[in-house]
């Protein structure tokens, strides 16, 4: 009798093992997406060739960066190449031009927000002028996520 009932366990367990494993080929071959169909405007006509990812630049953004600073493209940068942007901010802030930033030269930004503020001209600023002057940051936008319904046709 013990013989009977030891069969019929492992032909139980041959059958569930067997349903688990055509189960898991099953998910495994309606998980994959289909191949690509091949248009007829493919670049090289051939509808049978893969495509090809799109190229890279050449240009690391290191590469990039030294070609801005290199102004004369003799493939050197020279020292003024290298402060002629400082100097342009330097010549900005220098208002009367004399090659001497003064504080109110310097602080002419905060300065005028100061003045923009200060709308009684009191020379002071109450909690409602102070906060007019806060720095108002710029928000990233949201990273996009893939609409609701194509979520729920990939996982089905």
């Amino acid at each position: 009798m013990w013989r009977y009932l030891v069969g019929l366990v492992a032909g139980v367990l041959l059958v569930a093992g067997g349903l688990l494993w055509w189960r898991s080929t099953a998910i495994a071959h309606a998980v994959l997406p289909d191949a690509p169909q091949a248009s007829a405007d493919t670049p090289s006509g051939d509808a049978d060739a893969p495509l090809d990812p799109p190229a890279a630049s050449a240009k690391t953004r290191e590469e990039k960066r030294f070609s801005r600073y290199d102004h004369d493209k003799n493939g050197l940068v020279s020292r003024d190449e290298f402060l002629a942007q400082r100097r342009r901010a330097f010549a900005k802030l220098d208002t009367n031009g004399d090659g001497r930033l003064s504080f109110d030269e310097y602080a002419i930004k905060t300065e005028t927000k100061f003045a923009g503020a200060d709308r009684d001209k009191s020379a002071t600023l109450n909690p409602t002028e102070f906060a007019t002057t806060r720095v108002i940051r710029k928000i990233r936008a949201a990273p996009r996520c893939a609409p609701a319904e194509r979520r729920e046709s990939d996982e089905g």
